[in-house]
């Protein structure tokens, strides 16, 4: 069967998804990708798009955020759609429920959604057992949390739970220190709680890489609502701490730009359009602090493919979708895919 009959019967799904509960839907979509898995061919990928990047060499920028297979139970289907690199999680050394539902809210009319999902996943135990069994061969981001009932003073202790289980199957391991829906988790993006955290990782990054052989790039997520001040202290920090890479930005809790939309007063992180120009300001002035050579993976509202060569232009080596995808589907990776084609090449 051909990728383009393929791709219709993927789109044609997304209008009855579309009017489901957002989390249901979601559900129901990765199960969908799981059943077509065997059908989608090989996507024809040109050579001139891949980038190198913290010691790998990415078929093209285009990537999955984390939190959209929190578990790795549907990798192999999403890197058959043609992701260059599929970052999974947010996963945490014990499974957890997350939040009561509902939590994810549509806003349609901004390609938009507002999420509290709260680090729902089945464990770092079950991660490792799924992923160990993926015959994915693109890139394999794990992005790493602290449970919800781990007291702040000891998220650390999480972290490097996480590290040590993940290490062998990640080719990077990214550090959720800024999800708005974990009390107290944007804290840990202060100087004093940075260095504690990152410290204790990079430490035993150094052990695991004497232990296995490997050296496993870190990166840490940052959030799109620091101000120009904490962005350069949080530069300032990246550069002495010798981290690998950042990855900017997670959700927004500024629902300002939402007007009178029916779900703009829900609690949690915004997504999608509406948070595309917050990011963009933190990954512009991020590259300005951090010079040419620092990696940056920007996400954060890219909906279009106008979006996602803006945010490359603003300074991302690497772009990841998340939002626009739930609303899109296999339509946005065509057309973003097409647009680098023709009119993006990676920086020498």
């Amino acid at each position: 069967m051909r990728r383009g009959a393929i791709s219709s019967i993927a789109r044609a799904s997304l209008p009855v998804l579309l009017r489901m509960d957002p989390e249901t839907a979601h559900g129901l979509g990765l199960a969908g990708l799981q059943w077509l898995k065997p059908f989608w061919p090989a996507a024809d990928i040109p050579p001139q798009l891949s980038v190198r990047c913290f010691g790998f060499t990415f078929a093209h920028p285009l990537g999955l955020a984390a939190g959209f297979d929190k578990n790795g139970d549907f990798l192999d289907a999403l890197g058959a759609m043609g992701f260059a690199h599929v970052e999974l999680g947010t996963v945490t050394p014990r499974p957890q429920p997350g939040k009561p539902r509902p939590r994810m809210f549509r806003i349609a009319d901004r390609c938009a959604l507002i999420n509290r999902m709260g680090f729902n996943n089945k464990g770092v135990d079950h991660l490792v057992a799924r992923i160990s069994r993926s015959r994915y061969r693109g890139v394999r981001g794990i992005s790493i949390g602290k449970n919800f009932d781990t007291p702040l003073e000891n998220a650390q202790n999480d972290y490097l739970i996480c590290l040590r289980k993940t290490y062998l199957y990640a080719d990077y391991i990214a550090v959720n220190i800024s999800s708005p829906n974990t009390a107290g988790l944007r804290e840990l993006q202060a100087h004093d709680a940075l260095q504690r955290i990152l410290g204790a990782l990079l430490e035993e990054r150094a052990v695991l890489q004497q232990r296995y052989g490997k050296r496993v790039p870190l990166l840490v997520k940052v959030a799109p609502d620091l101000t120009a001040e904490q962005i350069s202290a949080l530069a300032m920090d990246l550069r002495s701490l010798q981290v690998d890479g950042v990855i900017a930005t997670n959700t927004t809790v500024d629902h300002s730009g939402l007007g009178k939309a029916p779900s703009a007063a829900q609690s949690g992180g915004l997504s999608g359009e509406p948070l595309h120009p917050l990011s963009v300001r933190v990954i512009a002035q991020l590259r300005a602090e951090l010079g040419r050579n620092f990696p940056i993976i920007g996400v954060g509202g890219i909906v279009n493919s106008e979006l996602a060569l803006a945010t490359l232009r603003a300074g991302a080596n690497l772009i990841q979708i998340y939002t626009g995808f739930a609303y899109r589907g296999p339509a946005l990776l065509e057309d973003i895919l097409g647009a680098l084609s023709h009119d993006w090449r990676p920086s020498p």
